[in-house]
């Protein structure tokens, strides 16, 4: 994923639009596409902000309230594979999501 750029990037490009030079200039003399010179010159003038927006948080974990049930249950049968981890506890889930927060919590387990 590409990062942001700099603060100081940001406001040398906004004071060349702002010393009248051209999109096309601007871009080119920084290094960054028209289309982002633009973005953010209009972010500006839309919102008087120029610092990168915050990041889109990605989908809530299926299992984010079941960590303690998991744990639980895998420290009570480690024998058990994720499966039916899923099945005894009813998780409304597949079982690669099960075995997925199984190592997001750090547990082993063995299937038998």
């Amino acid at each position: 994923m590409p990062q942001p750029l700099s603060m100081d990037l940001r406001q040398r490009i906004l004071a060349a639009y702002d010393a009248g030079e051209k999109t096309k200039a601007v871009a080119e003399r920084f290094a960054v596409s028209p289309a982002c010179a633009r973005r953010l010159k209009q972010r500006r003038r839309q919102t008087g902000e120029v610092a990168p927006g915050k990041g889109r948080p990605g989908p809530k974990p299926v299992l984010a309230g079941e960590a303690d049930r998991l744990r639980q249950a895998a420290q009570a049968e480690p024998g058990l594979s994720a499966c039916e981890y899923r099945d005894r506890l009813g998780l409304p889930c597949s079982a690669l999501t099960v075995w997925r927060s199984l190592r997001r919590l750090g547990l082993t387990f063995k299937k038998k």
